[in-house]
């Protein structure tokens, strides 16, 4: 790992346009289309522009589902037009990501999201058919040979029967969909497009753009000045606009009690939680397990304080690391490196073919530019290689984002190579266990290179934080999304003022009485992309307590594990979720997970202030 004689914080650049990105340190969406006019054809071949409807040969199965055949027929169809649609918007996605506010991508990725709500309209009628089905003929047609690659597949729709409305009805909510979506779309514009934070000056008198990529990087520098600053600005930003954003999360809220209700769920959380077979007491045992052991976080908090030598710890205190003298900073092949390396106890094959993706498949968006979409994340479909938006900085935490995202796109890969399209995309519920998996490895690869007290106190560091801003503040983030929907659905309005106070009281609560809770947090709230997703951030911290418990399963036990967790990876939508986990080797029906990884984290502060002691 390099270390560069200006440091990554005093360098002072702008933020460069897309076309000043070199082709390398771009994603290979040309392996997609090569054009936008190859994927115009493939728009008018499948999407079918200016046909009302746009696929009218399913309307030649409308009445005929009690005959095994047409229902295998009607699949077949159905699959195959949908991956040729999920391609089609998977390029036009990317395109839009790279810089949100470039037209032709924008209209582009519209259109795509029009036709498949359209799709979704066209096919309306297809469940209810079924579940309308005597239960002898829904047997008949479960126990035919004409169906049998479908089988799993049915089986789950019939789970809905007590949740599927009419025809008419479903195509109703069909309809309704695109419009629903205002919301989620709107706040997507405004936080990577239009919303603009104040440049800073640090220490030193430089002044400093700030950007959402340059924000997290800030928040790790050792300049105090320039992690309030850049705190401030983030948000400062945010409140200028809290109605706004009070008035988009609270759509939000109302377009889940609008599904709750019409299909006739107890809670929005069952609504969320019920397609991937998981209970609504699994969401809940995670909060109350949090709260109970909110005191190991108050100590760290505790012991941050103190060893970072502060009068008072503050927010903007939190990502700095604690360990000075150590600067492991590294540049984008540095960190390609260590990731590939890291994964070797998953086997050579699957280490190839990680290596191939990042260093020569470019699967990888590497780099910030203007007006590209925040953050990070994997993407791709069934016919294409997966692809990773990220905005690397050159620190550690980036190396880990880059494993992060890795480690989902290996699941993708796995699950597309060793599954029928049909059962190829993963339950949301399992998403983050391949990725906080991927993460351990990485630090454990580290912790096996480093020799100094003080580098190891670094990476055990790096992991607390890991587990703090995974687990507990996503849990955090969970009871919060909770909360808002509860009062959504009790009738109660969201203001700019009600969000604030929950959310500065969740923080205290959280953090305890060793943390100033600076007033710039209560509208943090605000810029979380997450409280868009329907109840998706809870899986942070359930997919941590999996892989945590499964990376030991493999480093400890070897062989066998390691072919558990290989099959959990491939498996796909095979089956549900729940189950996949037992087979790979944790139940996460229990607590034993969770539990274990709150010792785990207790043992680690432990370790770290007995080092630094």
């Amino acid at each position: 790992m390099s270390q560069p004689a200006v440091s990554i914080e005093k360098e002072i650049d702008r933020v460069k346009e897309r076309k000043e990105i070199p082709l390398d340190d771009c994603w290979n969406v040309e392996a997609l289309y090569l054009s936008w006019d190859a994927w115009e054809k493939d728009v008018e071949k499948w999407a079918r522009p200016v046909l009302k409807p746009h696929w009218p040969e399913f309307d030649a199965f409308r009445g005929k589902l009690s005959d095994p055949k047409m229902v295998a027929e009607l699949l077949e169809n159905t699959f195959a037009i949908d991956r040729a649609l999920s391609k089609l918007y998977t390029y036009a996605h990317l395109r839009h990501d790279e810089d949100v506010s470039a037209e032709q991508p924008n209209k582009a990725y519209t259109r795509m999201v029009s036709f498949l709500y359209e799709f979704r309209e066209e096919l309306s009628w297809v469940e209810p058919e079924l579940l309308q089905l005597e239960e002898k003929a829904i047997q008949n047609i479960l126990d035919s040979d004409a169906v049998k690659d479908y089988r799993i597949h049915l089986e789950k729709i019939l789970r809905f029967k007590p949740y599927t409305l009419s025809a008419e009805m479903e195509k109703l909510m069909a309809l309704s969909g695109k419009a629903l979506e205002t919301s989620q779309r709107t706040f997507g514009v405004l936080n990577n497009a239009d919303i603009k934070f104040a440049s800073v000056t640090d220490s030193e008198g430089n002044v400093r753009e700030v950007s959402h990529g340059k924000y997290h990087l800030y928040l790790r520098s050792p300049d105090r000045q320039l992690r309030k600053a850049a705190f401030c600005s983030v948000h400062d930003s945010f409140l200028k606009f809290e109605n706004t954003f009070c008035e988009l999360i609270q759509g939000q809220m109302q377009r889940h009690v609008f599904e709750k209700k019409a299909r006739g769920y107890s809670s929005c959380l069952q609504s969320a939680l019920f397609p991937h077979q998981v209970d609504e007491s699994v969401y809940k045992a995670l909060i109350a397990s949090v709260h109970k052991q909110l005191p190991s976080l108050h100590r760290y908090a505790k012991l941050r304080k103190k060893l970072l030598k502060l009068d008072k710890l503050h927010l903007y205190d939190v990502y700095v690391p604690i360990v000075s003298e150590v600067n492991l900073t590294m540049n984008y092949k540095e960190a390609e490196e260590l990731v590939i390396e890291s994964v070797l106890p998953l086997g050579k094959e699957y280490q190839e073919i990680l290596r191939k993706g990042l260093t020569v498949d470019r699967w990888v968006d590497r780099y910030e530019n203007a007006r590209k979409r925040s953050g990070a994340y994997s993407s791709g479909c069934y016919d294409s290689s997966p692809y990773i938006l990220m905005n690397f900085q050159g620190t550690l935490n980036d190396a880990l984002t880059l494993t992060h995202e890795a480690g989902h796109s290996m699941h993708t890969y796995m699950s597309s190579k060793h599954q029928p399209y049909q059962y190829s995309q993963y339950p949301i519920f399992l998403a983050e266990v391949a990725s906080t998996f991927h993460e351990e490895l990485l630090l454990q690869h580290l912790m096996a290179k480093v020799s100094s007290k003080e580098e190891k106190a670094y990476l055990i560091n790096q992991k607390i934080d890991d587990i703090r801003a995974t687990f507990f503040r996503q849990t955090m983030f969970a009871e919060f999304e909770l909360k808002m929907h509860e009062w959504v659905e009790q009738d109660i309005p969201l203001t700019p003022a009600l969000l604030k106070q929950e959310y500065r009281e969740l923080n205290q609560k959280y953090y305890g009485p060793e943390l100033v809770i600076d007033q710039e947090i209560d509208i943090e709230w605000a810029r979380i992309p997450h409280f868009y997703y329907n109840f998706y951030v809870y899986q942070y911290a359930t997919g941590l307590s999996a892989s945590c418990a499964l990376s030991q399963k493999v480093l400890k036990e070897g062989e066998s594990a390691r072919q558990k967790y290989l099959e959990f990876l491939s498996s796909g939508s095979s089956k549900y979720p729940l189950d996949t986990l037992i087979l790979a080797g944790v139940d996460m029906k229990s607590s034993e997970p969770v539990d274990a990884l709150i010792h785990r984290f207790t043992g680690l502060v432990d370790e770290l202030e007995r080092i630094l002691s």
